[in-house]
């Protein structure tokens, strides 16, 4: 190789080297965990898992839905983090999520409906962090206004309500 087509290379590199640093591990929780992912992961701070508290999700991007619900009367203005978002954060690598809620309720969510306009996974409703009296502390939520493809019976089923666990499987 010549030596200005070597320099160009190793100017190149180290230019692009920010560029391709790998992501901050994940941290680990500092307050009560509120959700616990397990399963295809790739990215974990806990033996075989992912903790998150509060303040993990809330600095994975907030996103906002309004919406009405068939389980709340009027419309909410639902604050969390996308699942999408969620998803890519623990590194996951399966194509369905195993949901389950405080009450050990589960329900089965393809990881397809982790879209940019899909669903998120709220932790606050109309500015106030949900309490379990109010479906918290996570809830599923759907942008059920914005199309008739979300409101349907399947749609409705995959949006737990308590959630506090979530299982990538293959």
């Amino acid at each position: 190789m010549t030596r200005p087509l070597t320099r160009f290379l190793a100017l190149f590199l180290i230019t692009l080297a920010p560029l391709v640093a790998t992501a901050e591990p994940l941290p680990a929780p500092d307050g009560p965990v509120v959700l616990t992912v397990t399963g295809a992961i790739t990215e974990t701070n806990a033996e075989g898992a992912a903790l998150f508290d509060l303040e993990m999700l809330r600095a994975l991007g907030a996103a906002e839905i309004a919406t009405d619900t068939i389980w709340t009367p009027r419309t909410h203005r639902f604050t969390g983090v996308r699942l999408s978002a969620l998803l890519e954060r623990v590194g996951a690598t399966g194509t369905r999520l195993s949901a389950t809620a405080i009450n050990d309720y589960s329900v089965e969510i393809p990881v397809s409906d982790a879209r940019a306009d899909g669903p998120i996974v709220a932790y606050e409703m109309d500015g106030t962090v949900m309490s379990r009296r109010d479906k918290g502390p996570l809830w599923v939520i759907y942008p059920f206004s914005s199309s008739a493809a979300y409101r349907t019976e399947v749609i409705y089923a995959r949006s737990i309500w308590q959630l506090d666990r979530m299982t990538v499987l293959d």
